[in-house]
């Protein structure tokens, strides 16, 4: 039997409706924690059937670090007003200005990147595998691999997540986004530092 109780503790734990809670407990036959594990399966699947939803509200949020030597502003979007409200998506949006504030990135995702910045990249990691006489196809490769760290170091949604560098920025966004049951998309960032 799942009582009320049960069912409020998981929505509590897992910010999830009532009836998907309740959904989740009885396929999990009771057990809270597998019940917690259904409910992170659904809403991963449910991040990619939302990707495409408008997501045209949300909050701009402000971080200055310590000192007043760097501050950030960062455009976070979702479904809802509701949403935009929430404790969790603020929370969100406060860690993404630190995250930017911390580690500078040059965009938001890879089609931010200016076009001349990859390819002064893409030349600069060319020249250096030519420098040590590799042949051209090796060259190429090469310089793949070492453009894709770059896109690890300077596109925000691919960068390790400060507060657990064992997970990408875009994984948290889309565990959010899981939990919130709604499209989650950072918008856009600027980055202030002084003499910067």
């Amino acid at each position: 039997m799942i009582t009320a109780d049960v069912v409020k503790e998981l929505r509590q734990r897992s910010g999830a409706g009532m009836m998907e809670c309740k959904r989740a407990l009885q396929e999990a036959d009771g057990d809270l924690e597998r019940a917690l594990d259904v409910l992170r399966t659904k809403g991963a699947a449910g991040v990619a059937k939302r990707a495409g939803r408008a997501a045209s509200e949300g909050l701009v949020e402000s971080y200055v670090h310590l000192g007043g030597k760097i501050g950030v502003l960062i455009e976070v979007n979702c479904e809802t007003d509701f949403v935009a409200k929430t404790d969790e998506f603020r929370n969100l949006a406060r860690q993404l200005a630190m995250q930017v504030a911390a580690t500078d990135p040059v965009a938001v995702d890879r089609e931010g990147v200016p076009a001349a910045v990859v390819e002064r990249e893409r030349g600069i990691y060319a020249d250096q595998a030519r420098q040590t006489g590799k042949p051209d196809a090796i060259v190429e490769k090469i310089a793949a691999g070492k453009l894709e760290k770059f896109y690890g170091e300077a596109v925000l949604l691919e960068q390790p997540f400060i507060r657990d560098t064992e997970r990408r920025v875009r994984d948290v966004v889309a565990d959010v986004a899981a939990k919130l049951g709604e499209n989650v998309v950072v918008r856009r960032f600027v980055r202030f530092a002084i003499g910067g």
